[in-house]
């Protein structure tokens, strides 16, 4: 349990330059009581106390704001960043050395039935703020995942994806770190495209004239 305690804290260390000891990040670090909460509840969930289960995960929702349901599978390394919104699903599944930040939702889309409805998420993927990660679809290893994006389909390893819904922009084989946090530099496939069709116009434009 201490072992697995410094571990937590230090994944924090490692990914969050605001903090500042290891004592701030146990005492005040909503998304590492979540997490540390949730095998308390995931626990008690496997061993089929699922009333206690949900009654622990929902005492922690009112602590922080961050609603894990104990039925979910998360992987070490996990740093939930802020955490405020943060939903995640009963089936979902969370690899290892992943980043979340605040009002990610990994969720269901309402349509899926079965024992399956949540994401699969691989290892060192980075989901911004805001995102949605719906259905039971996978995603790679090494993904980054924009804020706001809202993903609907499968996403294969090493891959960026913006957007509403969510499109690939990037997909170089390069191993994507999980301390690779820049949320800000990520191309825009809207802007873009509009950038190609304006010279594609000016081109048109040009021959039209050439003709006359």
């Amino acid at each position: 349990m201490f072992r697995q305690l410094k571990a937590d804290i230090a994944v924090v260390r490692e990914r969050d330059a605001a903090a500042r000891s290891n004592v701030e990040i146990l005492l005040l670090y909503n998304g590492l009581k979540a997490i540390r909460a949730h095998r308390r509840a995931h626990w008690l969930y496997r061993h089929k106390w699922y009333f206690w289960a949900r009654a622990n995960s929902q005492r922690i929702v009112r602590r922080t704001g961050i609603e894990i349901h104990p039925g979910a599978t998360l992987g070490d390394g996990l740093f939930i960043d802020h955490g405020v919104g943060v939903v995640i699903g009963e089936t979902t599944v969370v690899g290892e050395n992943c980043t979340i930040y605040q009002g990610v939702t990994l969720g269901g889309t309402g349509k899926d039935k079965g024992a399956k409805r949540h994401p699969t998420i691989g290892d060192n993927v980075m989901i911004g703020a805001g995102a949605k990660v719906l259905g039971p679809i996978t995603i790679g290893n090494n993904v980054r995942i924009a804020a706001g994006a809202v993903v609907l389909s499968d996403v294969p390893d090493n891959c960026t994806v913006v957007g509403v819904p969510a499109r690939i922009v990037r997909r170089n084989g390069e191993k994507i770190s999980a301390g690779d946090l820049d949320q800000v530099h990520i191309p825009d496939p809207v802007s873009q495209e509009l950038c190609r069709l304006n010279v594609e116009i000016e081109r048109l434009k040009k021959a039209n004239k050439t003709e006359e």
